[in-house]
């Protein structure tokens, strides 16, 4: 039987991994099968990809960032979030294709798309049953970042003006899909984490009614 797919969104210092994580473990207390993973660098093959793209090494043009994201993308969802769906698990994503959209579309000005065609071919038309943006305004993130000065990657070295379009991508792109939803992600990590894992279990009792 497939199983359910989510994934949680949000802007670098949104809170999201650490929420995607709590969900995560919460749902294994209730004896639920699941992976939790990322993008970039759920596979070995992506863990390569995500250090050219985040660790600064290399100037690269927003067409080489758009398809780098896009082949990470190809190879995760073949090789962990399918197998996973297909055996029935929970997979919960650190990112998805809405960070493409929103990073690479929004964000570096990139035509959508174009954007869309290349995630198209890279998920083969697979998306989340549930997509969770955790919102922040970037000023709130950009102190949460620089908090963690052991995580700083290229992305945290970009302009305001930059995350200011991507955070405005990820709403607008929430606004128009009925599988998104929006949580306030200012508040106490425990708060926030209940309003995800209502949501997500939400999801996964819907999926359980249509098997």
């Amino acid at each position: 039987m497939p199983g359910c797919f989510i994934a949680f969104e949000g802007i670098d210092g949104s809170g999201k991994t650490t929420i995607a994580r709590i969900v995560a473990d919460r749902l294994r207390e209730r004896r639920h099968d699941v992976v939790l993973t990322r993008e970039p660098g759920g596979t070995a093959a992506g863990q390569k990809i995500r250090a050219v793209l985040l660790d600064g090494q290399f100037e690269l043009s927003p067409e080489t960032e758009l398809l780098l994201m896009c082949a990470d993308r190809a190879e995760h969802v073949s090789c962990v979030i399918r197998p996973a769906l297909d055996a029935g698990s929970i997979v919960i994503s650190d990112r998805y294709e809405g960070s493409t959209r929103a990073y690479q579309g929004h964000g570096l000005g990139l035509e959508l798309a174009l954007v869309d065609q290349v995630i198209g071919l890279a998920t083969r038309g697979l998306v989340p049953d549930l997509t969770v943006l955790i919102d922040v305004d970037t000023t709130t993130a950009a102190e949460r970042r620089s908090r963690d000065d052991t995580n700083v990657n290229i992305l945290d070295l970009r302009d305001i003006g930059y995350r200011e379009r991507v955070r405005d991508g990820f709403l607008s792109i929430a606004a128009t899909e009925p599988a998104w939803r929006v949580i306030d992600g200012s508040g106490a990590v425990d708060n926030v984490a209940s309003d995800a894992l209502e949501l997500v279990t939400q999801s996964i009792a819907t999926r359980l009614t249509l098997r």
